[in-house]
């Protein structure tokens, strides 16, 4: 196929665009700034939306990425952001797809497990409802802002993310050093289930969805084990032999991250994989020890 994508070079699009390479597909990158003559890249303003459409013309796919990082303090002006880089973005990007001789077959939007909010204890998938929060409502608008591209005829897939695990990027690698000091420990009670992904198998899933037409709407991108994150906390510490004794309290996190916090890191999301599993696809890692085994002897 031959392929688009944006955000190639956050944690996920710098794993898939070789990925998609390696088996043989074409891919072009979306990138804010002027390609070298020659370079696989198309520019666009993010900002605007300005595009040259006519480059658009004979894709199979697009995968939409590209969005501000959702960690640190979220002050009103990083909020705004977070929300005019996912859904903006993908208003232009949609819009434009329509206005095409020859659309892509298929639109693969980047969307997040904070669609389905706190949900304690319960385990959610695709056909639960939609939770509180600001995560929450930005999942659902970011969503929407593809509505053009499905009213057209493309097929859209809004991959629901959870957290995904690299030693590259992301919040595993922001939780390495303090681990490999020693100096690790549950965030808060430890209760709260945190959904994730192998970064393996965040693109292989990713490229799963590309591939089979019976998927459309939302697809949770996530391991079917979730673990709470004491569990997290225990595995993590096992996998780099190092001890755990070090509990950062809620009061604490709320104090350095404020909102946050209690929607991003206390906030807990138990989400299962039904789409995925449904239409055949194999996790490579779907058990946290494995995965972390598998990510940091790298």
């Amino acid at each position: 196929m031959k392929i688009l994508v944006s955000g190639s070079t956050g944690l996920i699009g710098s794993a898939l665009v070789p990925f998609l390479t390696q088996r043989g597909h074409s891919v072009l990158r979306l990138v804010r700034t002027r390609p070298e003559p020659g370079t696989p890249a198309i520019q666009w303003d993010a900002t605007t939306g300005a595009l040259d459409e006519a480059q658009l013309e004979g894709l199979d796919a697009v995968v939409h990425l590209a969005g501000e990082n959702v960690a640190g303090r979220w002050t009103a002006a990083k909020k705004q952001r977070m929300y005019d880089s996912r859904v903006r973005t993908t208003q232009f990007l949609a819009a434009s797809l329509t206005r095409l001789e020859q659309p892509p077959q298929v639109l693969l939007t980047a969307s997040g497990t904070g669609y389905y909010g706190d949900c304690g204890d319960k385990a959610v998938d695709e056909d639960s409802p939609m939770g509180s929060g600001f995560l929450a409502g930005m999942a659902r608008d970011w969503e929407a802002a593809a509505s053009p591209a499905r009213e057209a005829g493309i097929r859209v897939v809004h991959a629901r993310l959870g957290l995904v695990l690299s030693p590259q990027g992301g919040a595993l690698q922001k939780m390495l050093l303090p681990f490999r000091l020693g100096l690790g420990g549950r965030l808060g009670s430890g209760r709260q289930y945190w959904s994730w992904i192998g970064i393996n198998d965040a693109v292989g899933a990713i490229h799963h969805a590309l591939t089979m037409p019976e998927l459309s709407g939302p697809v949770n991108v996530v391991a079917p084990h979730s673990v709470r994150n004491g569990e997290f906390t225990r595995m993590l510490g096992r996998a780099l032999h190092r001890p755990t004794p070090f509990p950062v309290p809620a009061f604490a996190l709320r104090l350095a991250f404020g909102e946050m916090a209690d929607e991003a890191l206390l906030s807990s999301t138990r989400v299962q994989p039904a789409r995925l599993h449904d239409s055949g696809y194999a996790f490579s890692r779907p058990k946290l020890e494995d995965a972390l085994h598998d990510l940091l002897k790298r």
